[in-house]
């Protein structure tokens, strides 16, 4: 064969072809055939990192790849006009919008801070008559948006707010209502919002006929409704495999609502607590052989935990985490749940209740130990010794949350050698730069050894005394780190500049309390374009070195944020030398926003 005969693509996307001596050729099919094909073949990539990988080969990638995609994540609500989006994702059915900053989970955003989904709801109102799934996390939704969705999606199935804001009642009522082909509606951590409305009965909105609904959850409304009304809905809902109620549901209403759904896989309890003696629990849960995971426990009466005895050798996920229980009411329990893959607890649980999760539970998973008394004065009832016992005898651990107030380098190493693969580690020690409790040394060596031994972590939090070392081992070994979060921590700028240097695969970096400034900041001018975010908050930024990043980086969205509003005139003397309450760095493809509330100003 000859040279100029053998075709070789352009992965350019220019339309042409070349041979091997690098003439141009007219193509022998035309571009949309070949897109026909990419299509066909894209559909299958259902991760968002090969797709996004994908949409960079060439032109023909990006046009097909964005015509194939279906399900769209975007983790800053403000990294992307609404429009834009819109307009290159044609076929989108399911939608996943982050808004605020994780820290605001703490308190440390303001409150009208910015994250709402108005504009979203307009925009792929007129895009997506299709859209099907909306999840939304961290955003304000109002009740006209709610009733902007169950207007212009005919086909909605599935709504998700988590940690969200802003709507009441009356919006659910219209969701309730007019998507009669809903099959989640999941409330999770939500603040449902009723002041100076009337309450709307929104269960009883539910169409009157069969039902295609999945999952129910709405712990977290704290407004009464008519159970006749949930149990009639229950009645006419034979999909529903998820029920998660609030504490208005009684231990006998429990009951009904279980005789009613014999096939439900999670359930949340509601008030776990009844005035009668003669309710016989037990026997409901014996029928609910399904159940794998148990959630709510808000209002507990200890002498009713044995009535879930019968499901304890099912469950895979229990989460106690409302509930104040002491390790005598609780570890009967925890003995019967072999089985158990995730667990979450309050610390009143104790460092005995997390020997007996050890001994008991060989797979578990993940573990979040939750403070009751979150405050620095608290001791706390779980230390260095609940966490050694849970690294001995919980060798698959993948994930652990543990807040406590004395902690020990010996237990974080014995972890990081006993549980190899964990992809999450957040420590949070309580209080401000706790030493190692016995021996009085910095935690350095613990959280060194974890990046070192656990080659898949992804999410890091650190806390306690920990020096310029500490983030030397973290810049060094946490390559596949993504998340990062910081409190109370580190000597000086260095600590930044390890961390920032050399962690490749950094995402999010989250810092409090730490002594890092603008040195600190400006050695992470290389990166900052590849990250999602940066916050900090009380550390030692100046306004000239925040608008120092502005400049050199006019792409990235830089956000000085106060907890007061400033007045006219105020800060002009010494302004570029002024401390930075709070700074908030993000990427976006829509420049600064314009909904910037009087306390944030955009640099």
């Amino acid at each position: 064969m000859r040279e100029e005969e053998r075709w070789v693509p352009d992965l350019r996307g220019s339309g042409k072809i070349r041979n091997g001596c690098g003439r141009d050729y007219p193509p022998p099919f035309t571009d949309q055939v070949l897109e026909n094909v990419l299509e066909s073949v894209l559909q299958f990539l259902t991760a968002r990192r090969d797709r996004n990988a994908a949409s960079l080969v060439c032109r023909s990638w990006y046009r097909a790849e964005a015509q194939t995609r279906r399900e769209l994540f975007i983790g800053n609500c403000y990294a992307v006009a609404p429009r834009r989006a819109a307009e290159r994702f044609r076929c989108v059915r399911s939608l996943v919008l982050k808004g605020k900053p994780r820290f605001a989970d703490f308190n440390l955003v303001p409150l009208g801070w910015g994250a709402n989904f108005s504009q979203w709801a307009f925009a792929f109102a007129h895009a997506y008559p299709w859209l099907e799934r909306i999840c939304l996390k961290r955003m304000t939704v109002l009740d006209d948006d709610l009733a902007l969705i169950a207007r212009s999606f005919p086909y909605f199935k599935d709504l998700t707010l988590i940690c969200c804001e802003g709507f009441g009642t009356a919006g659910l009522a219209v969701i309730a209502e007019k998507c009669r082909y809903l099959r989640v509606l999941d409330l999770i951590e939500d603040v449902v919002d009723d002041e100076g409305d009337e309450v709307v009965d929104w269960i009883a909105k539910f169409p009157e006929t069969t039902t295609s609904l999945e999952s129910l959850a709405f712990e977290c409304v704290a407004c009464e409704f008519s159970f006749e009304a949930l149990e009639s809905l229950v009645a006419r809902s034979p999909k529903l495999r998820r029920l998660r109620v609030n504490h208005f549901v009684t231990v006998e209403q429990l009951r009904r609502l279980m005789a009613l759904a014999p096939l439900l896989t999670h359930l949340g309890i509601g008030s776990f607590k009844s005035e009668s003696a003669e309710i016989d629990l037990a026997s409901s849960f014996a029928a609910s052989k399904s159940l794998v995971c148990l959630s709510g426990f808000r209002e507990v009466a200890p002498e009713y935990l044995p009535a879930i005895y019968p499901v304890c050798a099912n469950l895979t996920s229990l989460n106690f985490s409302f509930a104040d229980l002491m390790a005598d009411e609780i570890v009967p329990v925890i003995r019967r749940c072999h089985n158990l893959q995730s667990l979450w607890v309050l610390d009143s649980l104790g460092d005995e209740g997390l020997r007996a999760v050890a001994e008991t539970c060989r797979e578990l998973r993940e573990l979040r130990v939750f403070p009751l008394d979150a405050t620095e004065d608290s001791l706390g009832s779980v230390s260095h010794v609940g966490l050694t016992a849970i690294s001995e005898g919980c060798s698959k651990l993948r994930s652990i949350l543990y807040f406590c107030q004395r902690m020990t380098n010996a237990a974080v190493v014995a972890m990081s050698k006993n549980c190899p693969d964990l992809v999450v580690f957040r420590l949070c020690i309580m209080g401000r730069r706790r030493p190692d409790h016995l021996t009085g040394e910095p935690m350095d060596e613990g959280f060194g050894a974890i990046v070192m031994n656990c080659n898949k972590l992804t999410r890091l939090a650190v806390s306690g005394l920990l020096t310029d070392k500490a983030f030397g081992y973290i810049g060094k070994y946490g390559k596949l780190v993504r998340t990062l979060s910081v409190a109370f921590a580190g000597n000086g700028d260095l600590a930044l500049r390890y961390v920032l240097e050399g962690c490749p695969k950094l995402q999010k970096l989250e810092i409090r309390d730490s002594p890092f400034g603008d040195v600190g900041l400006l050695s992470g001018l290389h990166h900052y374009y590849n990250m999602r975010f940066l916050w900090m908050s009380s550390c030692k930024l100046s306004l000239r070195g925040c608008k120092d990043v502005a400049q050199r980086l006019p792409r990235l969205v830089v956000e000085v944020i106060r907890d007061t509003v400033e007045k006219e005139g105020e800060g002009e003397e010494g302004e570029e030398t002024m401390a930075v309450e709070k700074l908030y760095m993000y990427r976006s493809l829509a420049g600064p926003r314009t909904d910037v509330p009087p306390f944030v100003k955009i640099l």
